[in-house]
Order: C-alpha cells, then sequence, then structure tokens
C-alpha cells in the first residue's frame, strides 16, 4: 500500500472558536478510504472506539479517541450514524489552530502510523466563517 493524505478545512466548531461544544471531527461515512485509513471498529457493538496515536510535525504523539457513534443500529429511535476523532482540543490549542486552516492526516492504510499537521490559512484575523467542504483526499 502507499500513503494517503486527507485534508479537512477547520471550522470555529472544530477549533473551538465557536463557544459550542463539538464532539470532534466528523468523518463522513463516504470517506472509506479515509475510514480505512483510521483502526477498524466493530459495528456490532453500540459505539466501538479506540484510542489512536497521531504524531505531528515536531514528533510529538497525541492521544485521540476515533469512535463510531451508532446508536441508530441498537436503539430504538436513535439517530446517531457517524464516525468521529475526539479529544483533538488540546492538539489544536497547541498548534494554534484556527478556522479556516487546514488540518492534515496521512499514513498507510493497515501500519497503524499517523500523521498529523495543521496548515495555517495566513490570515491572524479574528475567527471567520469558513464554507465548508468536508475532507478531501490528496494525490
Amino acid at each position: 500500500m502507499t500513503e494517503q493524505r486527507y485534508e479537512k478545512t477547520l471550522t470555529a466548531n472544530d477549533t473551538g472558536h465557536s463557544g459550542g461544544h463539538q464532539a470532534g471531527i466528523h468523518i463522513p461515512k463516504s470517506q472509506q478510504d479515509l475510514i480505512a485509513l483510521l483502526p477498524p471498529l466493530n459495528a456490532g457493538i453500540k459505539n466501538p472506539s479506540v484510542w489512536i496515536t497521531a504524531v505531528d510535525e515536531h514528533h510529538v504523539d497525541w492521544q485521540f479517541r476515533y469512535v463510531y457513534y451508532n446508536n441508530s443500529l441498537h436503539d430504538a429511535g436513535g439517530t446517531r450514524d457517524e464516525y468521529r476523532i475526539t479529544h483533538m482540543t488540546s492538539y489544536f490549542r497547541a498548534a494554534g489552530a484556527r478556522p479556516g486552516d487546514v488540518l492534515i492526516i496521512q499514513g498507510e492504510p493497515g501500519t497503524g502510523t499517523i500523521a498529523i499537521a495543521v496548515r495555517g490559512s495566513g490570515s491572524a484575523s479574528e475567527p471567520r466563517r469558513v464554507r465548508l467542504r468536508g475532507w478531501r483526499r490528496v494525490h
């Protein structure tokens, strides 16, 4: 396999600049290649999760929780059916992440090794609205 790279433009919710509470970075189910880069989660149990280690560009290890919120599969009236990476707030603060910056996740599927980085948008202005574009694979 070869290394894969994914990018997501960060929103104010992602970086904590909105003042609201969000349960981590959303990974759409349509992003099957990105999901395959991350450890497998057993949909047969409710809300399976695993702690993953990601290494930043300064060779610092960060612990994130990768979770599949799936109560729609297990509870009558359940509505959640989504993947997220949570516990990223400390990393975003340390990286100085702001809305409009780009989160990069890369690695080789099946190796368990994930690298992360935040690239600035070049703007030091106050938090601004970001047009949602979701994840994209970079070739």
